[in-house]
């Protein structure tokens, strides 16, 4: 049913006469009757009017006229002229309305007019109705309205590819034809499409662009690492290789799995073993970086096996974030695979194998022997003073002693009582009187601890068995004891002389084996006689200054078979030559530390003599770095000084002073494992020489650039001039094995040391590292750090690697670095860049340099760390070779440049 409402203009006018005309006498009317019809079914229901029912609808009309509508039409409105205008001898009077009409109920109506009076006709008439016209808003469009009142409701529809969002969506059209207010809800461009037009329309985005969701938002260019081929993306997929973790959002870029760990490092013991490791080189393009550690037991007859579950590890073996693992519970003397794998949040996406860094490593068959030798060295009525003898087995040092003891009983009741002691004697107080105890003691060190000693009973004094002249004794070693400790803080150096010893807690004191009237006597106490049935010597591998140095296999009955280094004195000794020899034997043997290089024991039963160490797989460190050249990372590096001053430390506090302190007498062994060693002659300094070195009673020369000025000037060797000497093997360390002051002569660098010259910091060396250097370098011996502050630095740079990235660029202080002395290839003999580049043995980076236009020694001169790693030169051994020559030509380059800086 309709409801529509029509608007009607009606114009109307009137003529008037001078004589009135009419019939039956009546006069001219000024009106017009307006009727409307409302049976208008002859109307066909599809809207158009057909001849017969126009004719019908005529008659019906004619008949409503005829009857004054008393039928079915409607009288509207009447219509009357209100103004005259005069024209050709008459007047006319026009007038326009306008007329609403409806609501309809019907398809359609008919209207008549009525004239009354011969006075008015009808000029002009219009019908017409009013709608509001299609509009589009916020991506709803609302088609053409029609409205049946005073407000029509329109319902709206979502245009292509956008989606409805909120309420239902309408809007209302106005009986005038506008629309009012703003529709109700609305639509937006789905995810894919961005809106165009002033929010007509949504129009999809391009390939490479996508638009991840529902909303206003424009496109976006595809993340890193991902694509759309065809338009209309809501999301870009990553490109092969390439992958989005779950909680990764859309837009996020792509990224990929890392790459693998860089320089494992273990760090090995009986049992257990820290592995230690740098970041992968490739993160992948994310943060969420974990590691998982995995291992496998090898043995020579079988494959590699997992390990055991009796395997622990510290913190986790899974999702570590930390790069450092401690692996507990391994079998002594056993060889393990350990691989180090990295992952990132995409890993797992990944068809590919995590990337993983491996490490062969065997452990130490050190497990702590027993402790024997358990006396008593004095007794009283209530106490008992107990002393043993140190373990000589053991590569790692006794951290302390457990003892444990008890009254001896008839019956099997035992109630232990414990005492920890950091020495190898105790004193046990509050016993019973003429009372039998047992006593068992056993050692801890970093594998852990050994089982207990067998059992050792002893007896505390009767009544008649205290005199009065004990507490003499006492009084009498108390004062002499007190006495000592006098003399030595008054004169601190004659705790430093070798052969002396130093009253100290839990220390262990060097004793000189040249004191000894029989120096065999010495060999027999501090080293072990082993049966040269047990060696078997495989290869040659060097020469020593008394013979050669081979690599052999030591089988004790009873252990294992481990690889041992040979020394061996050469035919046609004469007695000093033995005793020299036997000497580092004697000294070697007093030393037990992880840092220092073990004594294995001697064969002096048979000839040839022998001293057999441990062996060493990297043999010395000099050549080692060398050979490795940019291979370590400044915390691993750091890792090996650590571990260096740590061996010295233990050789200051026993009293031993080394002389000769070098990367070349510090050997590494296959895990990294630096160690002191060259426990030789006593040196003495040549007093007639132009060219001042030390030289051993048999001729070896020791140049002196590693050596402290007051020891070549006055012969004074103290642990402070070895800590000099640690100075010089730190430069060695971080610029990977260089020659200390280069090709200076031995007098020159003596000349430049007292003007107060000092090392410059070696290429990219952290600040913190070479300020130590210069402390270690102080003229006067009582500014130098002891190993122990030596030690304790290098643990803090250890436990803050942010500090390693503070790179020194030149030297201060009052102690002026020196240029690089080297004298580069003459440019005659370097004729071009390539021959420069053989000649300092980079001659692979040769077609890099060409391709990037670096072919000239202008050019050259110019490079920077940027320009090597734009060329191809990204390891860091490299990179400080061909700047440091760069550097070099660059000195040589300038006529102003002095040896020396000021």
């Amino acid at each position: 049913m309709f409801h529509t409402c029509v608007f009607l203009h009606d114009s109307v006018f009137i003529r008037t006469f001078s004589k009135t005309l009419g019939r039956a006498g009546k006069a001219c009317q000024r009106s017009r009757g307006l009727w409307e019809g409302l049976d208008l079914e002859a109307v066909s229901e599809t809207g158009k009017v057909s001849r017969r029912s126009i004719m019908a609808a005529l008659t019906h009309l004619r008949t409503c006229l005829e009857c004054l509508c008393v039928c079915a039409c409607q009288q509207v409105d009447t219509v009357a002229a209100d103004s005259l205008l005069r024209k050709d001898g008459g007047e006319r009077k026009s007038n326009l309305k306008t007329l609403r009409l409806g609501p309809l109920t019907k398809r359609g109506f008919y209207l008549a007019f009525q004239a009354q009076g011969a006075c008015m006709g009808l000029q002009s008439v219009r019908v017409f109705f009013k709608k509001c016209s299609a509009l589009t808003r916020t991506f709803v469009h609302f088609p053409d309205t029609v409205p049946h009142s005073l407000v029509q409701q329109a319902q709206g529809q979502c245009v292509d590819n956008a989606i409805q969002q909120g309420a239902t969506l309408h809007m209302f059209c106005g009986e005038d034809g506008q629309w009012v207010g703003q529709p109700s809800g609305a639509c937006a461009c789905r995810a894919g499409f961005e809106p165009l037009d002033a929010e007509s329309r949504c129009q999809a985005c391009l390939p490479d662009y996508f638009k991840m969701s529902l909303g206003a938002d424009q496109c976006r260019r595809c993340p890193d690492f991902s694509n759309s081929i065809s338009g209309g993306s809501a999301v870009c997929p990553c490109r092969p290789t390439y992958f989005r973790a779950e909680s990764d959002l859309p837009d996020a870029p792509c990224t990929t799995p890392p790459s693998a760990p860089r320089s494992v490092v273990p760090l090995i013991s009986d049992t257990s073993v820290t592995l230690e490791w740098s970041e992968p080189l490739e993160r992948g393009g994310r943060h969420d970086l974990t590691y998982v550690v995995q291992c496998r037991r090898c043995s020579s007859r079988e494959r590699c096996v997992p390990c055991s579950d009796s395997v622990s590890y510290r913190p986790t073996q899974h999702g570590l974030t930390q790069r450092q693992v401690v692996v507990w519970g391994l079998e002594p003397h056993s060889t393990y695979s350990f691989s180090i794998q990295a992952f990132n949040g995409v890993s797992q996406l990944s068809s590919m194998e995590p990337a993983s860094e491996s490490v062969n490593i065997t452990t130490s068959n050190n497990v702590p022997v027993l402790v024997s030798g358990i006396r008593r060295s004095q007794a009283t009525e209530n106490s008992v003073t107990l002393q043993w003898s140190i373990p000589v087995e053991p590569q790692y040092s006794i951290l302390e002693y457990q003892l444990r003891f008890c009254q001896k009983k008839q019956d099997d009741s035992v109630s232990w009582q414990y005492k920890e002691s950091k020495t190898n004697h105790v004193v046990l107080g509050d016993l019973r009187k003429g009372t039998q105890y047992e006593v068992q003691v056993r050692a801890r060190t970093t594998a852990g601890y050994s089982n207990f000693s067998p059992s050792s009973t002893f007896r505390t004094l009767p009544d008649d068995d205290s005199h009065p002249h004990l507490l003499v004794t006492g009084v009498l070693v108390a004062a002499a004891t007190l006495l000592l400790i006098i003399v030595i803080a008054i004169d601190p150096e004659l705790s430093d002389k070798n052969g002396q010893y130093l009253i100290g807690q839990g220390i262990k004191v060097y004793i000189d084996p040249f004191t000894y009237e029989d120096p065999n006597e010495a060999v027999r106490e501090f080293a072990k006689e082993i049966d040269v049935s047990f060696v078997k010597i495989e290869e040659v591998i060097g020469a020593g200054e008394f013979g050669e140095v081979c690599r052999g296999r030591l089988k004790v009955p009873g252990k294992k078979e481990n690889y041992v280094a040979i020394k061996t004195l050469k035919g046609g000794y004469t007695d000093k030559q033995r005793r020299d020899f036997l000497s580092e034997a004697s000294i070697m043997g007093q030393f037990q530390h992880p840092n220092i290089i073990h004594l294995e024991g001697v064969i002096t039963a048979s000839c040839p003599v022998m001293i057999l160490t441990e062996y060493m797989e990297n043999g010395a460190l000099d050549s080692f770095l060398r050979q490795n050249d940019g291979q370590f990372t400044p915390i691993q590096l750091v890792g090996m000084l650590r571990g260096i001053a740590s061996g010295m430390k233990y050789l200051s506090e026993m009293s031993y002073v080394h002389r000769d302190l070098a990367a070349r007498n510090i050997l590494v062994n296959s895990n990294l494992v630096c160690k002191v060693s060259d426990f030789g002659l006593s040196r003495f300094l040549q007093e007639n020489s132009s060219d001042p070195t030390y030289t051993s009673s048999l001729g070896g020369k020791i140049p002196i650039r590693w050596t402290a000025p007051e020891a070549i000037a006055f012969r004074k060797f103290t642990s402070a001039s070895d800590v000099w000497s640690y100075g010089i093997v730190m430069w060695e360390v971080m610029s990977f094995g260089e020659r200390p002051y280069w090709d200076m002569s031995n007098q020159d660098v003596i000349n430049a040391i007292e003007q107060d010259y000092r090392l410059p910091p070696p290429p990219d060396c952290p600040t913190s590292l070479h300020q130590l250097m210069l402390d270690c370098w102080q003229k006067d011996r009582a500014a130098r750090p002891r190993f122990s502050t030596i030690v304790s630095a290098l643990d803090k740079l250890i436990r803050n690697p942010a500090s390693l990235k503070i790179v020194s660029r030149e030297g201060g202080g009052p102690s002026h670095p020196l240029l690089d002395q080297r004298t580069p290839p003459p440019l005659s003999a370097c004729g071009s860049v390539g021959e420069w580049l053989r000649a300092i043995k980079m001659e692979r980076y040769e077609d890099s340099f060409l391709q990037a236009g670096f072919t000239s020694f202008e050019l050259i001169s110019q490079i920077s760390t940027e320009d090597l790693l734009r060329i191809g030169v990204t390891l860091a051994g490299h990179q400080k070779k061909i700047l440091s020559s760069i550097q070099t030509l660059r000195v040589h380059k300038s006529p102003i440049t002095m040896s020396m800086q000021y």
